[in-house]
């Protein structure tokens, strides 16, 4: 059974960094390709990055050009660098292994780790 630990989060002002990190047990790591979600309050959990196993990157429109995922396969550990950070970005991140199903959505592989709390101040 795989196992996510996210973390990095923390407060920081509008404009800062963050860098979040996710290590995943589990020998099958560098097989799957890896996302991070984000779920603000009273709000439904939603993709913001995704990267294959073979490194090619894919971003919501919210967070591209701001956002960076990147993945370490021999600590199975992915990342995600956070720059200009905006209010809006605040919400707890998780990460995730994913697959596109034969309806064409992405669906997620294991059970979600407690992930990492990352708050925005203005």
């Amino acid at each position: 059974q795989v196992q996510l630990v996210e973390s990095g989060g923390g407060l920081v002002l509008a404009g800062g960094s963050l860098r979040l990190s996710c290590a995943a047990s589990g020998s099958i790591f560098s097989i799957n390709a890896m996302g991070w979600y984000r779920q603000a309050p009273g709000k439904q959990r939603e993709l913001v990055a995704a990267i294959t196993s073979g490194g090619s990157t894919n971003y919501a429109d919210s967070v591209k050009g701001r956002f960076t995922i990147s993945r370490d396969n021999a600590k199975n550990t992915v990342y995600l660098q956070m720059n200009s950070l905006k209010p809006e970005d605040t919400a707890v991140y998780y990460c995730n292994a994913v697959e596109r199903g034969e309806d064409g959505r992405v669906h997620t592989l294991h059970a979600w780790g407690q992930g990492t709390l990352v708050t925005i101040s203005s």
